[in-house]
């Protein structure tokens, strides 16, 4: 197992840093400086998954890549052009830098080891993904933590960052507008929230959305408060199902509503890839 990047890691930095500099690019990074960021960026402890090492691999290979609001999140995992943060001025070049943002690296470095698209969505959909199957709270610290683990900040219930840990104290991540995918010391303090370790989804109940921008409610029914967004499509768990309000969309007409465990939230069965009347999946009380 390699404890760290090889030069080879080091030239491709080389290479996105001269290829993806661009116009309104911020001070140039020196080429000694993203070498060594690049060779400081692996697998820095033993005990991780082979998938979970993959995924360590990919994101180092960003290494000197923009940070860039919104991106990493277009059809396909990989970096896109960014977004004007209206509450971050230094978000103002974004949409001419190619890169990610946080979620948008954890999403194309999971992509990378496990295939498919296992992490759609932003920081909130990743550490309630179903794909998770360890959570470790944030007064462990990173005495239990693997590399590959992903770090977060925020609450539970708003999760605004998110990082791929590498081991000794380290993590990898595209931080903020203004700057590039990095190697950082691991922040404990403030609103860290936690860690959660990545394995793929395979238990039944285990469905994918589709569509754009589709809600999830408080109760069963349209009427009822929105709880969260699936900008497009995301893994999900569901509990149980049930008839409920008919709902008419995209051509489809259904009863059918599904919980959703991880969100705490209803989605009708019409967003969720498979038969008006799910498989495998028991009916609520």
């Amino acid at each position: 197992m390699a404890m760290r990047k090889t030069a080879a890691v080091a030239v491709a930095a080389l290479t996105l840093l001269a290829a993806w500099g661009g116009a309104g690019s911020a001070t140039a990074v020196a080429p000694a400086t993203a070498r060594k960021a690049a060779e400081a960026c692996g697998v820095l402890a033993p005990g991780a998954s082979a998938a979970a090492e993959k995924a360590v691999a990919a994101a180092c290979e960003q290494i000197g890549v923009w940070y860039t609001w919104g991106g990493g999140h277009g059809p396909q995992p990989g970096p896109t052009y960014g977004q004007v943060d209206p509450s971050d001025p230094d978000s103002a070049h974004d949409p001419e830098r190619l890169g990610f943002d946080c979620s948008g690296l954890v999403r194309y470095a999971y992509a990378r080891a496990i295939g498919g698209d296992p992490l759609s969505g932003n920081a909130y959909h990743q550490f309630h993904s179903p794909q998770v199957n360890q959570r470790f709270t944030a007064a462990q610290g990173t005495g239990p933590l693997l590399p590959g683990d992903l770090l977060a900040w925020g609450s539970s219930g708003s999760i605004h960052h998110i990082a791929i840990y590498l081991g000794a104290g380290k993590m990898v991540e595209a931080r903020e507008s203004g700057t590039r995918i990095m190697v950082s010391d691991v922040r404990l303090g403030g609103d860290y929230a936690g860690a959660v370790r990545i394995a793929p989804a395979t238990a039944p109940g285990t469905f994918s959305t589709w569509g754009t921008d589709v809600w999830t409610h408080k109760e069963p029914s349209t009427t009822s408060p929105r709880v969260h967004r699936f900008p497009g499509p995301t893994t999900v768990r569901v509990e149980c199902q049930k008839h409920a309000e008919p709902v008419t969309a995209e051509g489809y007409t259904n009863d059918a509503w599904s919980y959703l465990p991880e969100y705490g939230a209803w989605i009708t069965n019409i967003y969720l890839k498979g038969p008006a009347w799910l498989d495998g999946v028991r009916t609520c009380p």
